[in-house]
This record gives C-alpha cells, structure tokens and sequence, in this order.
C-alpha cells in the first residue's frame, strides 16, 4: 500500500501548504476535506514562514558575499601588523634602534620573532598592542617607523575591526533566523500533517485509487515501497500486453 511523506524541505512545506490553502479557497466550506479552523491558521502562518525563510535565505547570501571581502580585509591587516614589527626587528639589527624597544609593543627584547596573527582574536590582541606601544614611543620622543608608518597600520587595522563588528553582526543576524525558522518548521510540519490526516479521513470511504487522488488534490504526496512500484509496473505491462 502506498505510504505519504511529509516534505523534508522548506520549498516542499511551502508547495503541500499553497496547495492545500488553494484548494480550500476553491472548495465551499460544506465540501472542504479540512476544517475551515486550519484554513483561518494556514492563511496567518504561511506568509511568515515564506517571508522568514527569505529573510535567511538573503542574511545567509550577504554573509557568504561579505565573507570574500572580509578575509581580504583580514589579510592586509594581518600583512602590515607583519611587516610593521619586520621593519621595526631589522631596524634593531642594524643598530639603528635599541633593543628595548621592542618592550614597547609587548615583544620580548632579546628576540626578533613575529607573534601568532593567525586568529581573529591574536589580530586584535596584538593590533592595539603594536599601535599603543608605537605611539607611546613617539610621545617619548621615538624616531618613527617608516614604510609602513603606524598610521597607515592603524587605518588597516581599523578597517580590519569595523569588518570584524559587521561579520559578527551578520552571522548573528543569520543565526536568529535560522533558529526561528527551526521553530516555525515544526508548526509547519504540524499544520501539514493535521491537515492530511483530516483530508485521508474524509476519503477514507473511497475507494484507494479515487481515494489517493482526491487527497493528492490536496497536496498529499504518496510512495510506493520498492516491492510495490514492481507489482505495479508488471501490473501494468500485464494489462498493455495485446494477446493474439
């Protein structure tokens, strides 16, 4: 016997509840499969269930686009904090600045290593350590840092930071969608199946083919298990057969 399947998809759920929400605008009341309660729900819920899932669908594809520019973004930050702190240690190698100055920035003096940017969390961290420490020791009378100057660091660094801020808030913003569109689909896979089960009810008295038909009207979407789907087509190639 065929079985029905809920739909898996949120284009699905959308297709089962338009039809059924068609039908009962076409249907006078008295020869309605459902109850006109539903209808009065179903009117009310599918409207903010396709708008939610638009709205994720739109967070989800700004975030996805603004990604490509953010990594971009967190590159060149990343690239002149590096080259910053280069020209800074080949500075002191040559003599040109003492070694002490390195304490500035938060870097042990007796060695010329790069710290970790990796993270988002490291960029930040040693961002605002780099350009504190460098304008601690410009007010002190430092000779400053050229090519890059901590200016135009700093501006790469803030850009770095606003893109930051704004990823965060689209992903958040993406998130909230996604967790209330998970509590909408439940009400969804609800309404579907309340409806069906009143729509099969209604026809449970006819017969199964005219049965399945009146209620696929209504949306329902029925399978036939593997053994089932062969008995058919044998069935019916049996039928097609034109005997001599």
């Amino acid at each position: 016997m065929p079985y029905r399947r809920l739909p898996n998809t949120d284009a699905a759920r959308i297709r089962a509840m338009r039809i059924a929400l068609e039908k009962g605008r076409d249907v006078p009341p008295i020869n309605m499969a459902y109850s006109p309660k539903i209808i009065v729900r179903l009117q009310k819920f599918l409207p903010l269930f396709e708008n939610m899932i638009s709205l994720q669908r739109q967070s989800f594809a700004s975030q996805t686009v603004k990604s490509k520019e953010y990594l971009e973004i967190v590159r060149k930050a990343r690239l002149y904090l590096t080259h910053f702190i280069k020209v800074m240690n080949m500075a002191v190698c040559r003599g040109d600045l003492p070694v002490e100055t390195r304490a500035f920035y938060g870097l042990a003096t007796n060695e010329s290593i790069i710290p970790s940017l990796n993270t988002e969390n490291e960029l930040i961290s040693w961002g605002k350590r780099i350009i504190e420490g460098e304008e601690y020791r410009l007010r002190k009378g430092g000779s400053p840092i050229t090519n890059p100057t901590i200016a135009v660091v700093k501006v790469r660094y803030q850009n770095f930071l606003d893109a930051w801020n704004f990823q965060k808030t689209l992903v958040r913003r993406t998130l909230e969608y996604t967790e209330k569109n998970c509590m909408m689909r439940k009400e969804a896979d609800e309404i579907i199946t309340q409806i069906w089960n009143e729509v099969e009810t209604t026809h449970n008295s006819l017969p199964e083919e005219k049965r399945m038909a009146e209620s696929e009207n209504y949306g329902i979407v029925y399978f036939y298990r593997k053994n089932e789907l062969n008995r058919s087509v044998a069935s019916s190639d049996a039928q097609s057969t034109i005997w001599p």
